[in-house]
């Protein structure tokens, strides 16, 4: 359409012209528009566009709160694409848009209003021609007006504002805004407004940095609430989360009711594992908003991360209720669900989501580990299927399940072709492929060179069907209440451990089967292991609880190290735990954070006294100030070798050969300055460590089952405790070693349990808190295997976890208890007993107590 000159004068009726001849000319594009843009802020659009990018879960909220004041007109009730009082453009009320333009000019209620009221007449019909979602139309009514004024400011904004909502997928319109946008800050330097505009343009292309630039240019102009809140969610999706807290801080201060404000202050906190100040703020925003959904979605989280089911889902169902179709809440709950070891409810929860949002990929993923993790292969592969069809585009990242989901694809069809087959017949370890294994244990792309799919689904070997507790003659009930109350004593009551009701009836079992094995090895009993019966060896006792921990959790590579691929094991193969990342704390090692400070600086005394004698008393008198990691940052400035970070390695003292000692495991912290710190442990496996820790639990071993087959034909007091010191001995290697993939904790817990009641001796005290008392040093924790990794020696790991098990003389009814690897001997039976519902035990008298 030709450009249209302006009238000196009658601006609204020459506004009214130009508006009819907009409406009979575009009538039909203008109908596509408002199908294509709905009324939704510019953000909104953007980052929902970008809901798998940095922004995460969170962008929507945010996308809502940050749109400018301005561009919304608060006397339209028009919500196109919503409201049913909205008009379709082939019937539009001229007069009501006009109506509201000349509100708007009367009041001035657009930005950059002029003096002239004519042209202010005339700039609000462009404005709301924004507000309708008629942005070509409103670009063409700007320019015609720019023609006869280039510099009319509030043209060249309104055109700027048009091009952004038109949408920033079409790079075109992303850089016509920006360039209009710049214009406009040429001309007018001082208007915070401007500045905080081109920031909603410049953030969802990914120039965060300069997003950023421009919300702090505004603020300087005129700090508002709204200005900080922006920028502080800019900086929290940069996952810069100290200095977002300090922006929702000042935007709380100016205006305090601001319960999305609240939500991001919280947010801050959770990412960086303060977790009941999160819960606070969350608590705070619902104080301000009840209905306040991504509130309570967030609370339930908080709670599930410090391990409060009970609080997580009444959280999650407040949620709910407010709306039953929320995603986000139904596969939180459902994920919380599934590592509570309730995965009838997660499965629900999967489906429903799958229902309302039918390519939520982790939805899809858990719901076929659901099915896989109850036997149900045939749904639990399709639904696998499922998530291997959505490949990533060119250019986008691969999601964390479409990165796993074939390898549990593969290990399912493992599993099944396996159901019936005894389990003393064949071996994980050997059976996979060592780069699948290799792979899959480092969560590495599924590239493997000449793999070999696993054989698909034998139509003859059926799925597991759901056991009946009362099924199950009475005294395997028994075994199973039993198993359920040993599981328990196992979990950790510290943040960020979730407590795991099929994860405990597993490790309960593998506890009472160990006792069996090593009650029977020390009888002098042969086993069968691995298709050949043979005496029982360190390793053997192990696998029992290896065995039932994997399928538990069929989501886990629970491995032996050694049993992977030489080239992989000559490289070392890592165990590694970020303690502090960035501003990300992880909540589950706080308690050691004191101790391993303190070995740290007792190490660079060490160091600085072999290699910097002359700046060793600077160093001790820096020392002394140090009292948390960060701390020690500047320390390293000392020393040109440490300047950029520096490695900490333990030592492990040998029993067998006194004197000599083993690698640990290894600190590592770099950085220079708070928020860009790595603060890590890990452990490296090679080979010849490997065989050095061997040795160690060999000969340990060797000894135990000695002095256990003498404790067979003698109950004194000194055999008893022998026996026991030289178990828990034996596993402060193996806690040291970390042999396995995953699972090396609880798998070690539950030997220890197993082979003292072998013994004749009962764990009857819970790993405790980490609360100081009488018995128990003040630097004890609750994590059995950091206790082990930060001891001195066996001896001392030995004394510490003695004065929390409370030793107790076992209870004859054990004795009585039915053969756990003769009761569940294949695949199908374990998987049918996890699957049984332990309520009934609640109600039973549990032999042990």
């Amino acid at each position: 359409m030709r450009a249209v000159k302006m009238a000196p004068a009658g601006g609204t009726a020459r506004g009214l012209w130009v508006l009819l001849a907009l409406l009979a000319l575009h009538a039909r594009a203008a109908l596509a528009l408002t199908e294509r843009y709905p009324a939704l802020s510019l953000l909104q659009q953007e980052r929902h566009r970008q809901r798998h990018g940095p922004a995460g879960e969170w962008a929507e909220q945010y996308s809502a709160e940050c749109d400018s004041s301005f561009l919304h007109f608060q006397e339209s009730d028009c919500d196109i694409g919503g409201s049913s009082s909205c008009e379709s453009m082939l019937s539009l009320n001229t007069e009501k848009i006009l109506s509201q333009a000349k509100l708007l000019a009367e009041q001035k209620r657009f930005p950059f209003a002029t003096d002239n009221d004519n042209t202010n007449e005339e700039l609000a019909i462009a404005y709301v021609l924004i507000g309708n979602g008629l942005y070509d139309e409103a670009i063409r009514h700007f320019s015609t007006m720019l023609q006869e004024e280039p510099e009319l400011v509030s043209a060249i904004y309104g055109r700027g504002i048009a091009y952004g909502k038109k949408g920033l997928h079409d790079m075109k319109n992303a850089e016509l805004a920006l360039f209009e946008l710049s214009r406009v800050i040429s001309l007018e330097p001082d208007h915070p407004e401007v500045f905080e505009q081109r920031a909603e343009i410049l953030s969802p292309l990914g120039r965060i940095s300069e997003a950023l630039s421009d919300l702090t240019k505004a603020i300087q102009l005129q700090p508002s609430a709204r200005l900080y809140r922006h920028r502080g969610t800019l900086y929290f999706i940069s996952e810069d989360y100290a200095t977002a807290h300090e922006d929702f801080q000042h935007s709380l201060e100016l205006n305090k009711n601001q319960p999305i404000a609240m939500l991001y202050k919280g947010l801050t906190f959770f990412h960086r594992g303060l977790l009941k100040e999160a819960i606070e703020s969350f608590k705070e925003a619902l104080k301000q908003k009840a209905d306040f959904i991504d509130a309570y979605k967030s609370l339930g989280q908080a709670y599930r991360e410090l391990g409060n089911f009970d609080a997580a889902t009444e959280s999650f169902q407040k949620a709910l209720l407010l709306n039953q179709n929320h995603v986000q809440t139904l596969q939180l709950k459902g994920m919380m669900l599934y590592h509570h070891g309730s995965l009838d409810e997660a499965l629900k929860n999967f489906k429903r989501c799958l229902q309302l949002e039918p390519y939520n990929e982790v939805c899809q993923y858990m719901k076929g580990l659901s099915h896989v993790a109850m036997g149900q292969f045939y749904e639990g592969i399709k639904a696998q299927t499922k998530v291997m069809l959505n490949d990533p585009l060119p250019g986008q990242k691969a999601s964390p399940e479409y990165l796993k989901v074939k390898y549990l694809r593969e290990y399912s069809r493992y599993l099944h072709a396996h159901l019936d087959t005894p389990l003393t017949e064949y071996n994980t370890d050997i059976d996979l492929p060592g780069n699948f294994k290799d792979h899959w244990a480092k969560n590495l792309p599924f590239l493997i060179e000449n793999y070999e799919e696993q054989p698909g689904l034998q139509p003859h070997i059926k799925d597991v069907l759901f056991q009946n507790f009362e099924s199950y003659k009475p005294d395997v009930q028994e075994l199973i209440c039993v198993a359920d109350h040993l599981g328990s004593m196992m979990q950790y009551e510290t943040p960020g451990f979730l407590p795991n009701k099929r994860i405990h009836r597993a490790m309960g079992l593998a506890t009472l089967e160990v006792m069996q094995a090593v009650q029977r090895t020390w009888a002098n009993s042969k086993v069968r292991m691995n298709g050949k019966t043979r005496l029982m060896q360190w390793r053997d006792m192990f696998d029992i609880a290896v065995k039932w921990r994997r399928i538990a959790d069929p989501d886990q590579p629970v491995l032996w190290l050694d049993q992977m691929p030489a080239r992989s094991l000559s490289r070392g193969f890592n165990n590694h735990i970020n303690l502090i990342r960035g501003q990300v704390i992880n909540m589950r090692y706080l308690e050691y954070f004191e101790k391993i400070l303190h070995f740290i600086k007792d190490r660079i005394l060490v160091y600085h006294g072999a290699n910097n004698p002359k700046g060793l008393l600077e160093v001790r008198e820096a020392l002394e100030k140090v009292h948390k990691v960060e701390d020690l940052l500047p320390i390293m400035k000392f020393n040109s070798k440490t300047r950029d970070g520096f490695t900490v390695n333990t030592k492990v003292p040998s029993l067998k050969d006194q004197g000599k000692e083993y690698d640990g495991f290894t600190i590592t912290i770099t950085g220079d300055k708070v928020g860009n710190i790595l603060f890590s442990v890990e452990t490296q496996t090679t080979e010849e460590r490997t065989q050095l820790y061997h040795a160690e639990i060999d000969a340990l071993y060797k000894d135990l089952t000695a002095k256990g087959k003498i404790l067979i034909l003698s109950a004194e007091l000194g055999e008893v405790d022998a026996v026991c010191n030289l178990i828990l001995s034996l596993v402060y290697y193996f806690y040291n070693l970390m042999p396995l993939s995953r699972g090396s904790s609880v798998i070690a817990y539950s030997v220890i349990m197993g082979a003292l009641m072998a013994s004749g001796k009962e764990v009857s005290g819970k790993i405790p808190k980490g609360k100081a008392s009488i018995k128990i040093p003040k630097y004890i924790s609750s994590l059995v295997d950091f206790e082990a990794m930060t001891a001195p020696g066996s001896e001392a790991f030995t004394k510490i976890a003695r004065s929390w098990m409370n030793l107790k003389s076992i209870s004859p009814s054990y004795k009585s208890l039915p053969s756990v690897s003769e009761t569940f001997p294949t695949l199908r039976t374990m998987i049918e007993v996890l699957n049984t519902d332990s309520s009934h035990c609640l109600k039973k008298t549990i032999v042990v107590v």
